[in-house]
């Protein structure tokens, strides 16, 4: 039942993206005043109901979650010893030392459980299995210790646990939430942290190297604050349920992110919100999700596929992109790439948008700029271009956006 709860709260507040892209009706003045309500019958279906509320974090991130510190006063001490696991199936706060290898921290309590994990200069070194391996608590807290350093860290390929294949060096069936004073860096040759629930980041430095993505959940992924350091060859952030389209959602409120991803900075199935943090991307494609909300923040993104890419890609949520506030600077690399890419609607009611490129805005459905600062390739303008590198004939045929030929357009746009 409370994880029904959190999951609908996480909905309510997610959704309020949704009401630009229903109404055309905007505020000029770069503040966050579209927002929406979910009827309760639905999940997060595009049936809203707009108000002039912005954004509560409160309904995500609770007292717990945002507390940097534990209540130590009746902790448990655990030392890590090579090839010993550590099981803890009861609720309460472990202060888990030591260094060892071939070891799994495993919660496996019960249903109503919280457990809290402090490291304080852990660290772990596995060849093939999770250094924590949640397999059932109602919500677990992993937390850094301040002043400590930690590291996890898994070399080899990853052994399955019976049905569950267990592919990320922090792998969760249940929620998570990552937080601290000190540091976390976490190697792996898979997945960095995987949850099958809901994923919450609310403070420390997490440092992660991976090949496959960093931190990726089925439901859901919250942040709120920390300092964030992403190397990998795929997804930086990434939320999706193979089972069901209309989960996979990522709020940010704040933190520092630093992302180098081989495929997707950050990838959502449904939303995607932010509203506040400060993002410095480097990838294929910066930030994708079907519906897409910016209300604040510092993103810099570099990229060589879509700076901002809204795709259909959940059947419970409107295709768009809203950008009430920010300052957002994209660049882009050479080619079939575009600097904002909306498969349906367009809004930028505030903030700055900087894009430098060859092909730098294009939508399918409507576009609107009734306030902010948009930059295209060094100047200001009113008006969103509409570009389409390749389509109708490509850059040099006839009709072509870059061509020379009849009807080609030099400036790149599409007339």
């Amino acid at each position: 039942m409370l994880k029904r709860i959190s999951a609908i709260a996480l909905i309510t507040l997610l959704s309020a993206s949704l009401v630009a892209c229903s109404n055309s009706t905007s505020s000029s003045n770069g503040s966050s005043t579209a927002s929406s309500q979910v009827s309760a019958q639905t999940s997060s279906k595009a049936s809203t109901e707009a108000s002039n509320t912005s954004s509560d974090s409160s309904s995500v991130f609770t007292d717990r979650d945002l507390t940097q510190t534990a209540d130590t006063s009746n902790a448990k001490k655990l030392t890590l010893s090579d090839g010993k696991d550590v099981t803890i199936t009861e609720a309460g706060v472990y202060i888990i030392s030591g260094t060892a290898k071939d070891v799994s921290i495993i919660v496996d309590a019960a249903d109503d459980a919280k457990v809290q994990l402090v490291l304080e200069n852990a660290n772990i070194t596995n060849a093939d299995s999770p250094c924590i391996y949640v397999k059932n608590a109602d919500k677990v807290f992993v937390t850094t210790a301040s002043g400590s350093e930690n590291t996890l860290t898994v070399s080899g390929s990853f052994t399955a646990d019976g049905d569950t294949n267990t592919d990320a060096v922090i792998f969760s069936k249940d929620d998570i939430v990552l937080n601290g004073e000190g540091k976390l860096n976490i190697s792996s040759t898979d997945n960095g942290i995987s949850g099958k629930d809901d994923i919450k980041i609310t403070g420390g430095t997490i440092i992660i190297s991976c090949t496959a993505d960093a931190i990726e959940a089925n439901d859901s992924i919250s942040v709120a604050d920390g300092n964030i350091t992403i190397n990998t060859q795929k997804d930086g952030l990434h939320a999706e349920n193979d089972e069901d389209n209309t989960q996979g959602s990522i709020y940010i409120s704040g933190g520092t992110f630093d992302i180098t991803a081989g495929s997707d900075g950050i990838q959502a199935t449904t939303t995607l919100v932010i509203d506040s943090g400060t993002f410095n991307i480097s990838s294929a494609e910066g930030i994708e999700a079907t519906n897409i909300t910016i209300n604040d923040g510092n993103i810099t993104i570099s990229a060589s596929d879509d700076g901002i890419n809204a795709a259909s890609k959940s059947t419970a949520e409107s295709v768009c992109i809203t950008i009430n506030g920010g300052n957002i600077k994209i660049t882009m690399g050479q080619g079939d790439t575009d600097g904002i890419d909306s498969n349906g609607d367009l809004y930028i009611t505030g903030g700055t948008v900087d894009i430098t490129g060859q092909s730098t805005c294009d939508y399918d459905g409507k576009a609107e700029k009734t306030g902010g600062t948009l930059i295209i390739n060094g100047q200001e303008t009113d008006t969103i271009p509409n570009q389409m590198m390749g389509g109708r004939g490509g850059m040099g045929g006839p009709g072509g956006d870059m061509g020379g030929g009849p009807g080609g357009d030099m400036d790149g746009f599409r007339m």
